[in-house]
């Protein structure tokens, strides 16, 4: 008896052990299908046998793509309760009109492979031991939903174009009014589509880069009238609409012009992938939302000049993108202009020998086609690719609002004299009506001047200076702003390397790529730095940065002001003032500042009845900032007011 008992508890002990053994992982998902984009979905697991720091959960869409075509990744060390083997992760999605699935890996120390990377160097996860697989997760009829709605000036000023992306081609209508309840105007749009063989080369032209892109539809809202606020929204009665949106429309006669403008922002996601995100643009678009909500009934446009969404051939981020700037977008004209990374490829057409080091594939094989399609600018500037894809657009163009004429210029293809894109350039800024625009914007990707190591560019800003800076100074540009870079940093006005008195005949020149990139240059090092300063500020550089954030434009009849927010604060860190006389207020050398009234803020801050502008004078005596980016040095030279002198100080900001 004694035996059989220990016989059968041998038994159950085994029973148990190779049932533990055997057990499943299992993965589970809820709710099975989401509205639009934005939208969480829990993913729950558990079996998870022995767990490890490295097991991982995949993101796939289409559900049926191949093991290592994931879109994105979580270790699921991400859950608190990893440890036991179960765990959850909610993760808010975006409809890219494919299905989603999820699936559970282990991976090992030992099965790291050093030469299977992602853009940062950073092993990507091995997906050689499937533990457990999801269910499907759909958007149901979401998928036919319009999304992706953003604005954009049309050449006619009484009208605005709206393009947005559905997952069929189906005919869509925008519909309008001065009402929420008055939607009575009605307009067709029209909708157009890019394929796999249009990408160049690897990742945008693999099934790893590759993802359906849907139909972009593009619709012109007609005969509005000017500054007033228009409702609106986009789809059909089959496939369903959108909800209602609204903007003020453009009034070339507004008695101030409003602008919010940065380069190089990117959008973040939700899951690690294959290329880096940029995080910070989050906070980016936080603060100018939070701008745009406090000017009330005032119209206002964003200015983004280039590297967009970052995506390098992942198709998918254009849609993170997209998503991500809706809220902004949908509610005021969103204008680009494109960057080395929507468009660079080995083959493109206009490399001269001087600049063969400096394009390279920063575009991941796109070859500016997304940018092309996804935005609709106004003009007719293209260029022919030299490949199956069809002619990259919105290049060069402008355009009024108020008292500003906006000029969009592309630093990646020909800019030299004789060129069209010159032409263009020449011939707009010679017929500017400087009675109703006084102030000339002037916007390109890559910068004439900048005090970062950029060595790789340095060729390109000789050629910017030599053939670009003369049009800029013979036609009286006001304001030249500039990306690449990805911090903040104002100069002087300046021609030919060198400041000048006013900005008439030596245009102020910013730097504003800081809005989300955070892969960041050393300032240019002093040669044969025998002592501190390792990196010093030369005496043109008025004031510089690595904080992340945008700049504010505003401007009247009499005055242009431009205002660096940081991110970090939400607070302005540095003003520019630039009169209708020429005189610029804390832009100039020690010896050529300005006089200005007694009353005057200091650093120049913008007298607006925008509320955001009313600071008070604590913002005036600031010396010492802490940047968002540690181990960056911040410098800035900035006013003190003795009686009516203004006297630059330069400050030391770490």
């Amino acid at each position: 008896m004694v035996v059989n008992l220990s016989f059968l508890l041998l038994l159950l002990f085994v029973s148990t052990f190779v049932s533990s053994a055997n057990a499943k992982a299992t993965v589970s998902i809820s709710p099975k299908t989401l509205n639009r984009s934005g939208d969480s979905v829990a993913i729950k697991w558990s079996g998870v046998e022995s767990p490890s720091d490295l097991d991982w959960l995949g993101i796939y869409s289409p559900p049926n793509s191949p093991r290592d075509h994931f879109i994105g990744y979580k270790l699921l060390n991400a859950s608190s309760t990893w440890r036991s083997g179960s765990g959850s992760i909610s993760l808010p999605l975006t409809n890219i009109r494919s299905n989603y699935s999820f699936r559970i890996f282990r991976w090992t120390q030992s099965e790291i492979d050093p030469k299977h990377l992602d853009h940062d160097q950073n092993p990507l996860p091995g997906t050689k031991h499937l533990l457990a697989e999801s269910e499907e997760l759909s958007f149901g009829s979401g998928v036919g939903k319009p999304e992706q709605i953003h604005l954009a000036f049309e050449d006619k000023v009484n009208g605005m174009r709206v393009t947005f992306v559905a997952g069929d081609g189906e005919e869509r209508f925008v519909r309008y009014g001065e009402g929420k309840e008055r939607l009575g105007n009605s307009a067709p749009a029209r909708g157009v589509r890019y394929e796999r063989e249009h990408m160049c080369i690897a990742p945008a032209n693999t099934t790893i880069g590759w993802r359906d892109p849907g139909w972009i539809f593009y619709a012109v809202m007609k005969n509005l009238n000017g500054g007033v606020r228009y409702y609106y929204q986009v789809g059909s009665d089959s496939k369903g609409w959108s909800e209602i949106h609204s903007f003020i429309a453009r009034d070339v006669y507004a008695e101030e012009t409003i602008a919010f403008m940065f380069g190089d922002m990117g959008c973040a996601t939700p899951y690690t992938t294959f290329i880096r995100t940029q995080d910070e643009s989050i906070s980016t678009l936080k603060w100018i939302l939070r701008d745009i909500e406090a000017l009330g009934d005032k119209p206002a446009l964003v200015s983004h000049i280039g590297d967009i969404s970052y995506a390098r051939g992942y198709s998918w981020v254009w849609d993170e993108f997209f998503a991500q700037i809706e809220p902004v977008a949908s509610r005021v004209p969103y204008h680009v202009c494109i960057g080395n990374h929507e468009y660079d490829f080995p083959a493109q057409p206009w490399k001269p020998d001087w600049a063969a080091w400096t394009y390279g594939n920063d575009g991941g094989g796109e070859c500016g086609v997304p940018y092309s399609m996804r935005f609709n600018m106004p003009g007719n500037s293209s260029e022919p690719t030299g490949m199956k894809a069809p002619p990259t657009r919105n290049l060069y163009y402008s355009y009024d609002v108020g008292s500003v004429h906006f000029v969009y210029i592309s630093t990646e293809t020909n800019f030299l004299r004789g060129g069209r894109q010159y032409e263009f350039v020449k011939r707009d800024l010679e017929s500017v009506d400087r009675e109703n625009t006084p102030f000339v914007v002037v916007q390109g990707h890559r910068p004439m001047y900048t005090t970062s190591n950029e060595v790789r560019d340095a060729m390109i800003r000789q050629k910017m200076v030599e053939h670009l800076e003369p049009l800029l100074v013979e036609n009286d540009v006001t304001l030249a702003l500039w990306g690449h870079v990805h911090r903040y940093e104002r100069f002087c006005p300046m021609r030919n390397n060198t400041c000048g008195k006013l900005w008439r005949g030596s245009p102020v020149h910013l730097v504003i790529g800081m809005a989300g990139q955070d892969w960041q240059p050393i300032w240019q090092p002093r040669p044969n730095h025998p002592g501190l300063p390792i990196f010093p500020q030369p005496e043109q550089s008025m004031y510089r940065t690595g904080e992340f954030g945008y700049t504010r434009l505003v401007a009247n009849k009499e005055k242009l002001t431009v205002s660096f927010v940081g991110n970090h604060d939400g607070e302005v860190h540095d003003t520019v003032e630039m009169l209708v006389s020429g005189e610029v207020i804390s832009g100039s050398k020690e010896d050529t500042v300005n006089t200005v009234a007694a009353s005057a803020t200091l650093v120049g801050k913008a007298e607006s009845n925008v509320s955001w502008y009313v600071k008070g004078a604590g913002l005036m005596v600031m010396g010492v900032l802490l940047g968002f980016i540690i181990g960056f040095f911040t410098k800035g030279k900035k006013g003190s007011s003795s009686g009516t002198r203004w006297i630059p100080v330069k400050n030391e900001e770490t």
